[in-house]
């Protein structure tokens, strides 16, 4: 007869297993959160007090600024990472593990790295001006301009819309597909009301991947933004190295925080219905 390890001394593995990971999380995770809870609701004398919700009005064209960049950021990575994950996802097992290894390779390199050659690239005094004047044309003014920010965060975020769609049209049951061209469905048609729908939960994920990022990037703006352009992120940072506003930087961070957070509730709301598309 074959020993079995008993219940309880399962409990007790699985519980020493999973120790280093709460003690990481309690640190690393849930105290720094309780922090910035407890900043967003005091003041400098650590009384309670909302003047810092009040306090965040007067940040609101920052807020809204922010808030446009990454709708835009997103949309123009949603129309451009679309039909490449259906591309990909159309090609032979070899040819996509080519296409994800181009794909993921700028994810190789720090977030900072590629940011920095992206505006050494776009520069006035770049690859891209330098070429421009080299064949006579007049050069382009990106870096420091609002094109320029978005440019960067389509640039390094375009990878977080492409991944989770491709991943599941791998999973899409190309039965469907050929029922509808059966039943004399067009390729717009088909990809509309059969590819689209079962494919929520991709375009849901990659929404909430690049939007979360990009409302809350700094390191973007202050680069390709030439210090011109002052997005949510600067402007936590900025807050937080002067001691007087520390705790209003602590409410925004408490703000993103909550986005955040719904953000990940919607995407997980949709994922829990992935394989189980309606079609319309």
């Amino acid at each position: 007869m074959k020993n079995r390890t008993s219940p309880r001394g399962r409990s007790v593995f699985q519980k020493a297993a999973a120790a280093p990971h709460v003690v990481w999380a309690v640190m690393f995770i849930i105290a720094p959160m309780l922090f910035v809870l407890y900043f967003a609701f005091t003041d400098t004398d650590g009384n309670f007090t909302l003047s810092n919700i009040a306090a965040i009005g007067q940040y609101g064209n920052t807020i809204l600024l922010s808030i446009a960049f990454a709708l835009i950021a997103t949309v123009v990575c949603l129309l451009i990472g679309y039909p490449l994950a259906y591309f990909m996802s159309r090609t032979s097992p070899r040819t996509q593990k080519v296409l994800l290894v181009l794909l993921m390779l700028p994810m190789w390199c720090n977030l900072l790295i590629r940011t920095y050659a992206l505006m050494a690239l776009l520069d006035n005094g770049g690859l891209l001006n330098s070429l421009l004047e080299s064949i006579g044309l007049p050069r382009l003014s990106i870096v420091g301009t609002n094109f320029g920010v978005i440019l960067g965060m389509i640039y390094d975020f375009l990878p977080y819309m492409v991944l989770p769609i491709f991943t599941v049209m791998t999973k899409l049951d190309k039965r469907y597909v050929e029922a509808a061209h059966d039943l004399g469905c067009n390729g717009v048609r088909t990809m509309t009301r059969v590819v689209f729908p079962l494919t929520v939960s991709g375009v849901v994920s990659g929404v909430t991947m690049v939007f979360v990022p990009s409302i809350s990037t700094f390191y973007i703006s202050q680069k390709l933004g030439a210090g011109k352009i002052d997005l949510v992120g600067d402007t936590i940072e900025r807050l937080f190295q002067n001691t007087s506003t520390y705790n209003i930087g602590a409410t925004m961070s408490l703000g993103m925080m909550i986005l955040i957070i719904l953000s990940v509730c919607i995407m997980n709301r949709f994922s829990d219905g992935e394989g189980r598309g309606m079609i319309i």
